[in-house]
């Protein structure tokens, strides 16, 4: 079973050295735009205090807030798979309870809505 594994894993290896010596050399006709800098979607030569969305920063917080809020539940789950107790349930019931309040208050705020009526 290992030296099978090891024959996929080379063989794929050596794919992936071949996808990359076929691609890696092409060239392309229009390369100003592509060696131009890239600052987040704005054009760095421009004025440096143009508006920017204050709605889709917030959007982006809080994605982060929850998706940092997440990532913390994966090592609960871990824990749950070799134990149960009552105090695990209910602390991370009462965490996600936190996580559903704020995401409603943050719903009801429209935070949430992208486009406004």
């Amino acid at each position: 079973m290992f030296l099978l594994s090891l024959a996929f894993s080379i063989f794929l290896s050596l794919v992936l050295i071949v996808v990359f010596a076929i691609t890696g050399y092409i060239t392309y006709t229009s390369t100003g735009e592509k060696l131009s800098a890239f600052e987040c979607g704005f054009d760095p030569l421009s004025k440096m205090r143009s508006p920017f969305s204050t709605r889709f920063f917030l959007l982006v917080v809080l994605f982060l807030i929850f998706d940092v809020e997440i990532a913390l539940l994966f090592p609960v789950l871990s824990v749950m798979a070799s134990k149960t107790s009552v105090i695990l349930l209910t602390s991370i019931g009462s965490f996600l309870m936190i996580l559903l309040i704020g995401m409603f208050h943050e719903w009801n705020e429209g935070a949430l809505d992208w486009i406004t009526s």
